[in-house]
C-alpha cells in the first residue's frame, strides 16, 4: 500500500499533478487569503480575564479613570543640570502637546502654566532629569502610540533645533531626550521584532543553504528542500492569516519569528532523512521511480511518526493559561504538520522529476559485478556498498564497550545537568531588550536620579467602608517600597481609594514582584485593623508589576500541566510506534536528561561567559517542548532503522549498521536545525537568544550524544528485553557472524 501510494503522489505522470497542485494550492491561498503578517498583533494580553491584576485594572479604570492609561514618560536629563533653555522647551512642547492633542491622548500636568521655580520642583535632586508624563487610552493600539511618540520626538527636535534624541545620556553638555515608561516599552519591544522578522528569515535561508551545499556539495540538491519549506511556508501562512482573521487563533510577532526558525530547521531535517534513503536506494536500484517508491517505503513510518510527535507536543501547548504559550500552539503545530505532508508528498514528486540529477555532480550509480552462472542464465548481484568509515566505527564501539559508552555518557550529561538548578529566573521585562534601546536608556535616567519605581508605580486599591485606618503607613512600611502618594477617592464612592506605591527598586523586577504579597498583606492588615469586614476581598493591586506577577504564577502553573502532558503523549505515541515499553521508556528517559544537560550547560554560558544574571522564566518551557519533540525524532530515525534490521539480521548487527546507516543524515540534520535555532542569539531580544543558545546545545547533545551513543548502547545492553513486550523478532546470532 505504501509503495502503491508512492506510484500515486511520484509517478511517471502523477509527479507532475502533485507538483503543479501544489503551486496552485499556494497560489490560491495566497491570493485569496491574507498573510499571517497581516494579521499580526502587538501588545496582546497574557493574563487571563480573571487574573488578580486584570481584575484590579478593570476596576482601576471604572473607579479611578484618571489613572488609567498607557502613560509615556519623556525624560528630559542634562548630565550637567537642566538649564533655563531646558525648562523652556519643555513647557513650549507641553503647550503644543496640551493644545494639539495627540490621538487617544489622555492627561497632561500643565507645565506651561507653571513658574520656572515650580516648575524646577518637579525636576530630580541635582536638577539632571525630569521626567514628563503623557497618558494614552488604555485600549490605544502601538501604531498609534509609534505615531505618537514620533510626533512628540518631531516636536521637540523642531522647537530645539537640535536632536537632543540622538544625543547621549552621559553628554554632560547638551541635552538628552528619550520616552520611556510603558508606552515607550511597548513602542520599542514591537520596533524590534518587526526588524527581527525579515532579518531572521534571510538568515535562516543563508546557513540553512550553505550548510546543505556543504554537506551535499550538489547546488540542485541544497535548493529542493529550501523549496519544500517554501511551499510550506506559502500554505500555511494564509491559512493561520484566514484563521486569525476569523478570530479563532491569535498571532504576534514573537510567535511568527519562532515558526519560520522551526518550519525551516524541522522541515530540512524530514527533507534530509527521506532524500538520504532516496540516495541510498539509487545506488542498489537503476530505475529511479522503483527507487524512489522503496526509499518512500522505508522513510515515511519515521517521518509521519516524527511529525505526530512535533505536531501534538506543541498542541498540548493549548492547555495553557498564560497567552503567550498559547498562542505557540496552533500556527507551531499546523506549519509542521503541512511540512510532513510537503515532505511525503512534494519533495517526492520533485525528486521522481529531477531524478539522479538532484545530486549532480555527485550522481549515485548502481554498480553491477558479474557473476559465474549458477542455476539463473546473466544473473547479476549488486557491488556492496563500503561501510562509513566513522559510524561503523562508532557502531563498533557501541556493541563492543555498551556499559563504558553508557556510563560516559550519563556521566557527561548528569554533570551539566546539574547546573540547571543553579539557575535564577527573571520576569523582567526590559533586561530582555537591547541596553541602547531608547526606552531603556530613559529607564536608566529615572532610576539614577529618582526613584526606580517612577518608571511603573504599583497601585493598590481599597475599599473602607468609611472606616478609618492606617492604610498608607502600612503600605509604606513593606520592604522596598520608596514611598505612597496620597490617595485618591473614586468617582462615585469615597470610601474607594487608590494609593500609588513607589517602589525603590526596577518595578520590573523578582524583587519588586515580591513585594506584592507583602503589599496585599499590609492592606488587609490595616483594613482588619479598622475592623473591616471581609478585608481580604477589599483589597486590589495594580499596574506592571502586579501583572508580572500574575505572570508568573502562570507560568508556574503551565510547568507544572504541560510538562507532564507533553510526555504522556509522547509515550502514548512511542508505544504504538514500537509497541514496547522498555524502548519508550529509555527513549523519553534518554531526551529528558539530555533536555536538563542543555539548561545546564545553557546557564554556564550565558551566566559565566555572557555575564546574564538570570534567564528569562518563559525559557525552560519553550526549550523542553521543542527538544523533547525534535530530540525524540532523532530518536525515531535511527530507532526505526534497527527495528527493520534486526528482523533480517542478529541485533548487534543490526544496531551496528542502523548507527553507521543513520549517523550521516541525523548528524546532518542535527547540524542544521541547531544552526537555525542558532541564529535566534543573533537577534537583540535576549529572550531569544536565551531560548536560540539552549534549544541550539539540546540538539546538538542529542545528534552527538544522545543518538549515536546512549540509546544504541542501552539498546544493546537490554537486548531482547529492548522489545518488550512485543516479540522480538531477532535472527540468532549463530546463523549469521557480524560484519567487521
Amino acid at each position: 500500500m505504501i509503495e502503491k501510494f508512492a506510484g500515486m503522489i511520484a509517478g511517471p505522470r502523477t509527479r507532475w499533478v502533485t507538483l503543479i497542485a501544489w503551486i496552485i494550492l499556494a497560489a490560491l491561498l495566497s491570493v485569496f487569503l491574507p498573510a499571517v503578517g497581516e494579521k499580526e498583533q502587538s501588545n496582546v494580553p497574557n493574563l487571563k480575564s480573571d487574573s488578580p491584576s486584570v481584575l484590579a485594572d478593570q476596576l482601576i479604570k471604572e473607579k479611578f479613570p484618571s489613572s488609567s492609561g498607557i502613560p509615556a514618560l519623556v525624560v528630559w536629563h542634562r548630565e550637567g543640570g537642566l538649564t533655563d533653555e531646558d525648562y523652556s522647551l519643555i513647557q513650549k512642547t507641553t503647550q503644543h502637546v496640551i493644545e494639539n492633542p495627540l490621538d487617544a491622548q489622555g492627561e497632561v500636568i500643565p507645565l506651561h502654566q507653571m513658574p520656572l521655580p515650580a516648575l524646577k520642583a518637579f525636576a530630580s535632586k541635582g536638577g539632571t532629569t525630569l521626567v514628563q508624563p503623557i497618558s494614552f487610552g488604555e485600549q490605544t493600539e502601538t501604531e498609534i502610540l509609534k505615531e505618537n511618540i514620533e510626533e512628540i520626538e518631531r516636536v521637540i527636535s523642531d522647537a530645539s533645533g537640535k536632536k537632543p534624541f540622538e544625543t547621549a545620556v552621559d553628554d554632560s553638555s547638551e541635552l538628552s531626550v528619550r520616552v520611556s515608561g510603558p508606552a515607550g516599552i511597548s513602542v520599542d519591544a514591537t520596533d524590534l521584532f518587526k526588524g527581527a522578522d525579515v532579518s531572521l528569515l534571510i538568515a535562516t535561508v543563508l546557513i540553512v543553504l550553505v550548510l546543505l551545499l556543504l554537506i551535499y556539495r550538489s547546488p540542485i540538491l541544497a535548493i529542493i528542500p529550501l523549496i519544500g519549506v517554501g511551499f510550506a511556508y506559502a500554505v500555511t501562512s494564509p491559512i493561520l492569516g484566514w484563521m486569525a482573521g476569523e478570530g479563532w487563533i491569535t498571532v504576534d510577532a514573537q510567535a511568527i519569528s519562532i515558526m519560520t526558525v522551526l518550519l525551516f530547521g524541522a522541515g530540512t531535517d524530514y527533507c534530509l532523512f527521506f532524500i538520504s534513503h532516496f540516495r541510498q536506494e539509487l545506488t542498489r536500484e537503476n530505475d529511479k521511480l522503483i527507487a524512489l517508491k522503496r526509499s518512500f517505503k522505508d522513510a515515511s513510518g519515521a517521518i509521519a511518526m516524527s511529525g505526530f510527535t512535533v505536531v501534538l507536543s506543541l498542541l498540548a501547548l493549548l492547555a495553557a493559561q498564560y497567552g503567550v504559550y498559547d498562542r505557540f500552539a496552533v500556527p507551531f503545530s499546523l506549519s509542521i504538520l503541512i511540512m510532513g505532508i510537503a515532505s511525503l508528498t512534494l519533495l517526492p514528486a520533485l525528486l521522481a522529476i529531477i531524478g539522479r540529477a538532484s545530486f549532480f555532480p555527485f550522481i549515485p550509480r548502481t554498480e553491477f559485478i558479474e557473476h559465474v552462472r549458477v542455476g539463473e542464465k546473466g544473473k547479476t548481484y549488486l557491488k556492496p556498498n563500503p561501510e562509513k568509515k566513522l559510524g561503523s566505527k562508532i557502531g563498533s564501539l557501541v556493541i563492543a564497550k555498551p556499559w563504558m559508552v553508557v556510563i560516559t555518557s550519563v556521566l557527561i550529561l548528569g554533570i551539566l545537568a546539574s547546573f540547571s538548578s543553579q539557575i535564577k529566573f527573571t520576569y523582567d521585562l526590559l533586561s530582555s531588550f537591547p541596553e541602547d534601546m531608547p526606552s531603556r536608556e530613559g529607564f536608566e535616567v529615572i532610576s539614577k536620579t529618582y526613584a526606580p519605581g517612577d518608571l511603573a508605580p504599583i497601585t493598590v486599591v481599597a475599599q473602607t467602608d468609611g472606616a478609618a485606618s492606617d492604610l498608607a503607613e502600612k503600605l509604606a512600611a513593606v520592604p522596598l517600597v520608596d514611598h505612597v502618594l496620597e490617595p485618591k477617592q473614586s468617582v462615585d464612592d469615597p470610601n474607594l481609594l487608590s494609593y500609588s506605591v513607589i517602589l525603590n527598586t526596577n518595578p520590573y523586577s523578582q524583587e519588586a514582584m515580591d513585594t506584592i504579597p507583602l503589599l496585599k498583606e499590609a492592606a488587609v492588615k490595616a483594613l482588619e485593623d479598622a475592623k473591616a469586614k471581609d478585608a481580604v476581598q477589599k483589597v486590589w493591586i495594580g499596574g506592571q508589576t502586579a501583572a508580572q506577577f500574575d505572570s508568573k504564577a502562570l507560568t508556574d502553573r503551565d510547568n507544572l500541566v504541560i510538562i507532564p502532558l507533553v510526555i504522556g503523549l509522547i509515550m502514548v505515541l512511542l508505544l504504538a510506534y514500537l509497541r514496547s515499553i522498555t524502548a519508550t521508556l529509555y527513549l523519553i528517559g534518554t531526551v529528558l536528561l539530555s533536555y536538563a544537560a542543555a539548561l545546564g550547560l545553557g546557564w554556564i554560558i550565558l551566566h559565566y561567559f555572557m555575564g546574564v544574571d538570570a534567564i528569562q522564566g518563559a525559557i525552560p518551557l519553550y526549550s523542553f517542548v521543542f527538544l523533547i519533540a525534535l530530540g525524540e525524532d532523532y530518536n525515531i530515525f535511527m530507532i526505526s532503522s534497527i527495528w527493520q534490521k534486526r528482523k533480517t539480521m542478529p541485533l548487534k548487527q543490526a544496531i551496528k549498521e542502523g548507527v553507521s546507516e543513520t549517523g550521516g543524515v541525523i548528524t546532518s540534520a542535527g547540524l542544521i536545525l541547531a544552526a537555525t535555532f542558532a541564529v535566534l542569539a543573533s537577534l537583540p531580544i535576549q529572550v531569544l537568544v536565551q531560548f536560540g543558545l539552549i534549544t541550539a546545545i539540546g540538539v546538538l547533545m542529542d545528534t552527538f550524544i544522545v543518538r549515536p551513543f546512549l540509546v544504541p548502547a542501552i539498546t544493546t545492553l537490554l537486548g531482547k528485553k529492548a522489545f518488550w513486550p512485543a516479540k522480538a523478532e531477532l535472527v540468532e546470532e549463530s546463523k549469521q557472524t557480524l560484519k567487521g
